[in-house]
């Protein structure tokens, strides 16, 4: 009756507090258009070596819905941290699942509070825009997508009728500005590409990789998403084309208890990594925001103007480049509560980003950027709109549970 109660608390505040959330028409073809689709659908094998001040390759693995303590007594977690450093101190950004997706590549989830179909506008930037211009090559890699650049909601395994390929857990697919750009899809790749991509030697340099809703422990458990993680890594750990100069990222998205902290447990591994690191832990503060500014000052790229701008490096990187991170008082922060925004309240107009913001490399925002939203930004900060510098909020910890979706 306690957890009843909590949860009928929170329903009511949220239903006074928000207005209507914004819809979409989910996409769920066929069989047979997805036959039909999948035979004319381009794939690029495109790729490029730009170099990195710290790394040449960033790969990206995400995990699902498991608490910190799980995953760091697992047996095959404990063997994969041996083998580079664990971040003690990472957090996701919110529940449930898909607006961690989400801000993982644009710096923001938007007020994001659900799994559902969505579609950010073609004006809303993501760390595609910051590598392309550099020349940099990029692709995902989903476990069991049907085809290249396929924009359904699910795919299910056709004998179980489980799912096992969801656009949720598909970040970059979500922005019109890759999903309706013919060119850009043809970087949204399955598993059955990798393995080309691998062997021949033609993998892009940024990576974000999901394994199906079993192996990345959704519809399973830690166990079995941590034995896939060793069985997927371990041999990329002793193929030199793949670890040389490569920075990998294992993470999870989020935690099981929507009630605790929303801290994940997190690895940093491949041939970035020197030899005195490995096996040890460093304590800084990371969100899922810290790929971003990572890979921009790796790259020494201009940044999207949100989120991104201010969240601390991966100390491995930043020592490195002599930047200094942010000390982060965890007391009283919880990330486990949407922020009210664009897509819980269809009253409220997207952020703009900060079109002055300056990145952890001293750079600006991208130019393209800034010439969409100049005069947007203005306005907002002119009639205190306060998404220019929206920060997850947080709540009370309570003793209730719930569990992740």
């Amino acid at each position: 009756m306690q957890i009843l109660n909590r949860f009928l608390i929170i329903a009511l505040s949220l239903t006074i507090v928000l207005g209507k959330k914004r819809t979409y028409n989910k996409y769920n073809p066929s069989d047979s258009e997805i036959e039909k689709d999948a035979q004319t659908a381009k794939t690029s094998h495109q790729t490029s070596n730009v170099s990195g001040k710290a790394f040449n390759r960033y790969v990206v693995i995400w995990l699902e819905n498991t608490n910190f303590d799980k995953a760091a007594e697992n047996s095959d977690m404990e063997w994969l941290s041996k083998e580079g450093i664990t971040l003690d101190n990472y957090w996701g950004l919110t529940h449930p699942s898909e607006p961690n997706y989400l801000a993982s590549v644009g710096g923001d989830y938007f007020g994001l509070d659900n799994d559902g179909f969505i579609s950010l506008p073609s004006n809303v930037s993501t760390i595609v825009d910051l590598l392309e211009s550099k020349n940099i090559t990029w692709g995902e890699y989903q476990e069991d997508m049907p085809y290249t650049g396929y924009n359904g909601n699910e795919y299910k395994n056709h004998h179980l009728f489980s799912n096992d390929y969801v656009r949720k857990h598909n970040p970059l697919t979500l922005y019109e500005s890759v999903n309706k750009n013919s060119n850009r899809i043809q970087n949204i790749k399955n598993f059955t590409t990798f393995k080309y991509d691998l062997e021949n030697e033609l993998l892009p340099q940024w990576n974000f990789i999901t394994p199906n809703m079993t192996n990345d422990g959704h519809d399973s458990n830690i166990n079995v998403a941590s034995s896939w993680s060793r069985n997927f890594l371990e041999p990329l750990l002793k193929n030199d084309y793949f670890m040389k100069d490569t920075l990998i990222l294992l993470t999870f998205d989020e935690n099981e208890n929507y009630f605790i902290k929303n801290r994940v447990f997190a690895l940093l591994l491949g041939g970035s990594i020197p030899n005195d690191k490995k096996g040890t832990i460093d304590h800084t503060f990371y969100e899922h925001y810290s790929g971003l500014s990572t890979v921009e000052v790796n790259w020494d790229l201009p940044n999207l103007g949100r989120h991104d701008v201010d969240a601390n490096v991966f100390d491995i990187v930043a020592n490195k480049l002599g930047i200094q991170n942010k000390d982060v008082d965890t007391t009283y922060k919880a990330n486990n509560k949407p922020y009210v925004g664009y897509f819980n309240d269809d009253s409220i107009d997207l952020p703009a980003p900060n079109v002055n913001a300056k990145g952890k490399n001293g750079l600006g925002v991208l130019d393209s950027i800034s010439s969409v939203w100049a005069e947007e930004y203005s306005k907002q900060v002119s009639n205190s709109y306060f998404t220019s510098t929206t920060t997850t909020v947080s709540i009370s910890l309570g003793d209730a549970t719930t569990t992740s979706s």
